[in-house]
C-alpha cells in the first residue's frame, strides 16, 4: 500500500513538483514542447509509468535495508599528470587531473525522490563524505531525474565547493535559478564548451526526463564526452542501448575511460529503452572503443526489479562471453579510486 500512495501523493502534488520545461526553436529532436529520441521509444506513456510503479512491490527483488559501509578518505597527494577516478555512489564520480576536480550527476540525499519521507532510498553511504570534496570547478548534469539531478545536494556543492560552473542539458537551468544556481550553461547534443583547456561535449544518447507527470520529456537529457589533458572520458549517465555509443566511439576515435550504467534494467519490457543492462553496456564499452569502462547506477538506490547484487553477477557473465575480464570493464567499491595509468 506504501508505493501505491507515494503514486496518489505524486499525481496530487504534481504541480509542485514538476520541473520547468524548455522553449526554443524547433529541432530534429525537439518538436516545440517534447524532446524525443531519434527510436520512439515503446513504453512510455503516463499509464505505462503508473503501471510499473504499482506493480513494483510485488516484483521486485527485496534489498537490504542497509549496508553499514564506512567512508572511503579521497586521496591527497595524487601525480597531476596520472588520471585520477573515484566512484563515489549511483553515477556520482570525482574526475580530477591538472588541478581540475569534476563532478558527475552529484547525489548525496537519503532518498532519490522528491520526498524526504518516501521514494527510493539509499541502502549504504556514498564512498566519499562530501564535505571531503576538493572545491569543483565543472559539475556535469546528465538529466534531471531525481536520482542524477539531486537539488539539495547540488546547492550545497555550489555555496561550498566554490561555486562551480554546471553543464546541463536544454531546460534544465529554470530548475537551478529557482534555486539560487546561477553558473551553468545549457547545451544541445553535439554542443562543445571549453573550460580551462578541457573540452565537454553534449552528446546524444537514449533515456527521458522528468521531475513530475507534467513536465516528461520536457528538457533534454544527454552524455558527456570530456577532453581532459590526453585522456578522453565518457560519461553515459542513464542510456538505453542504440547507435550512439558507436557514433561516439567513431568521433572521438574511442576513449580511454568509460563511465557506463549496470544496474536498474528489469524488467526489460519498460526498462529496456531508457536503461542498458549489463549485457548491453559491454556492447556500449566495445562501440566506444573504450580501453577501460566502469560501472556506474548500481548498489545504491533500489530502483528496479533485480537483486542488488545482479549488476555485478549479469556484467561478469557479459564479460565472459565477450573474452574480457575486469581488466576491460571494472565494477568499483564505493569511494574506489582509479589512478590511470595503472
Amino acid at each position: 500500500m506504501k508505493i501505491i500512495f507515494f503514486v496518489f501523493a505524486v499525481l496530487a502534488l504534481n504541480s509542485c513538483i514538476s520541473a520547468p520545461g524548455y522553449i526554443g526553436n524547433n529541432s530534429d529532436h525537439y518538436d516545440g514542447t517534447y524532446f524525443k529520441n531519434r527510436t520512439k521509444m515503446a513504453n512510455n506513456s503516463r499509464w505505462d509509468i503508473f503501471k510499473y510503479v504499482v506493480s513494483t512491490p510485488f516484483k521486485n527483488e527485496k534489498w537490504p535495508e542497509w549496508i553499514e559501509e564506512a567512508y572511503n578518505e579521497l586521496p591527497k597527494n595524487i601525480d597531476p599528470e596520472h588520471l585520477n577516478v573515484t566512484f563515489i555512489n549511483h553515477a556520482t564520480v570525482l574526475i580530477r587531473h591538472q588541478g581540475q576536480a569534476i563532478l558527475t550527476d552529484p547525489v548525496f540525499a537519503k532518498r532519490a525522490s522528491p520526498f524526504s519521507w518516501l521514494g527510493p532510498k539509499r541502502v549504504r553511504n556514498p564512498g566519499i563524505k562530501k564535505e571531503d570534496l576538493p572545491e569543483l570547478n565543472v559539475i556535469l548534469i546528465s538529466h534531471n531525474h531525481y536520482d542524477h539531478l539531486d537539488i539539495e545536494s547540488l546547492k550545497w556543492l555550489y555555496k561550498n565547493k566554490g561555486e562551480p560552473l554546471i553543464l546541463v542539458g536544454l531546460g534544465v537551468g529554470e530548475l537551478l535559478k529557482e534555486n539560487d544556481i546561477h553558473n551553468f550553461i545549457e547545451m544541445d547534443w553535439n554542443d562543445k564548451f571549453e573550460e580551462s583547456g578541457t573540452s565537454y561535449y553534449f552528446l546524444e544518447c537514449r533515456h527521458r526526463s522528468g521531475r513530475g507527470l507534467s513536465d516528461q520529456m520536457k528538457t533534454l537529457w544527454g552524455s558527456f564526452a570530456i577532453l581532459i589533458g590526453k585522456y578522453k572520458i565518457y560519461f553515459a549517465g542513464d542510456s538505453g542501448y542504440d547507435l550512439h555509443f558507436k557514433e561516439a566511439g567513431e568521433k572521438f576515435n574511442g576513449f580511454d575511460l568509460s563511465l557506463l550504467p549496470i544496474g536498474a534494467y528489469e524488467p526489460r519490457w519498460f526498462m529496456k529503452d531508457p536503461h542498458v543492462n549489463p549485457e548491453e553496456a559491454v556492447q556500449a564499452h566495445l562501440d566506444l572503443k573504450s580501453k577501460l569502462s566502469m560501472g556506474i547506477h548500481f548498489g545504491t538506490f533500489q530502483l528496479t526489479y533485480e537483486k542488488i547484487d545482479d549488476p555485478l553477477k549479469d556484467l561478469n557473465i557479459a564479460l565472459s562471453k565477450r573474452g574480457l575480464s575486469d581488466k576491460d570493464f571494472i565494477a568499483p567499491t564505493f569511494g574506489q579510486n582509479l589512478e590511470i595509468p595503472f
